[in-house]
């Protein structure tokens, strides 16, 4: 039996985007598909590059049901927009009609022009730096008012949400239930005692991994679909790698980099642990609460694996224990 969790049938219902439902819907803004559709790597949502009529290249977003609501994608694109006009690089939706959000047919749907770049090489200071640069001048338009209907980072959603939906669902092996639960309450326990309320929220992208960073002239950051409100730190501990030394390094480089534009403060250093615990448990339940969605059996086969479990009741021990280390520090320890 297929593990499920109860969720409207429409928040998985992506069969109607057939070549010619597409082909219809671009055409309802006056854009005409040449090109067939090539799907690119999405899994939240679908979507697509083609080429229209002038031999232009798009990228078209058709947003998955019931996930955000109008008014959140439009605080999305609003965003995106204010960073243009402060020459920030990154993907913004292209304006038809004085509209950047569009509905046909009960979908909701974005055109992008199709942008190009090589990828972000993570190792290389060079792009690091100009990466913190680019974080810095971003979170300087973040600063200015917070999302209205976008959330907030909480634990509520990252830690609390996910560990019903896992205990609602079927995954985990019976075998492992007991060590797998056991585990994942102390770590819940230990995020309690080591998170601590950000003096400040700032709009984010919200989901600055390195494989939403292209790497042209400069970086270009793709993909604000995940863009809430959060600290500043959440943007940045996700482009840190390795050993604490090389962390360290590569944080002195960002930081330095980030404060020619925004002024960061040192003390959310120590939420760069607890947010790793956090996505690590929102990350297990955002793929059981897709699981119905056809796309996602097909590129996590391991999901439903009990070898992928046993590794998280061992992945829940490796973060307790670096949650009791000393947080990541530029300054000195005394």
């Amino acid at each position: 039996m297929s593990p499920f969790i109860s969720m409207s049938e429409t928040a998985f219902n992506f069969e109607a985007l057939t070549p010619d439902f597409m082909w219809y819907a671009l055409e309802s803004i006056g854009i005409r598909a040449e090109s067939g559709f090539l799907a690119l790597n999405s899994y939240e949502n679908r979507v697509y590059q083609f080429t229209d009529e002038e031999r232009q290249r798009y990228v078209v977003k058709f947003y998955r049901p019931e996930r955000w609501s109008q008014e959140q994608i439009q605080e999305e694109h609003d965003f995106t927009l204010e960073l243009i006009e402060s020459e920030i690089p990154v993907a913004p939706p292209c304006k038809i009609n004085g509209q950047t959000l569009h509905q046909y047919q009960g979908y909701l749907f974005a055109l992008f022009a199709s942008v190009g770049g090589r990828q972000f090489e993570v190792d290389n200071l060079e792009q690091l730096e100009g990466v913190g640069r680019f974080l810095g001048r971003i979170h300087k338009v973040g600063s200015r008012q917070p999302f209205i209907h976008r959330p907030t980072v909480s634990l509520d959603e990252y830690l609390y949400q996910p560990r019903q939906i896992l205990q609602q669902s079927t995954f985990i092996p019976m075998h492992l239930e007991n060590a797998f639960f056991n585990d994942l309450d102390l770590l819940i326990k230990q995020l309690e005692q080591h998170w601590q309320t950000p003096n400040q929220i700032l709009r984010l992208h919200g989901d600055c991994h390195p494989g939403n960073i292209l790497w042209r002239d400069g970086p270009m950051f793709v993909d604000l679909d995940d863009a809430r409100n959060g600290p500043a730190v959440q943007d940045l501990w996700m482009l840190l790698n390795g050993d604490r030394a090389d962390k360290l390094m590569q944080l002195d480089i960002v930081l330095e980099a980030y404060q020619e534009f925004s002024d960061f403060n040192m003390s959310e250093l120590k939420l760069i642990e607890p947010l790793r615990g956090l996505r690590m448990v929102h990350y297990m339940a955002w793929l059981a609460k897709r699981w119905q969605d056809p796309a996602f059996p097909i590129a996590f086969p391991w999901f439903n694996d009990p070898k992928y479990w046993e590794s998280q009741v061992l992945a829940f021990k490796e973060q307790i224990s670096v949650l009791n280390e000393p947080p990541l520090s530029l300054m000195p320890q005394w």
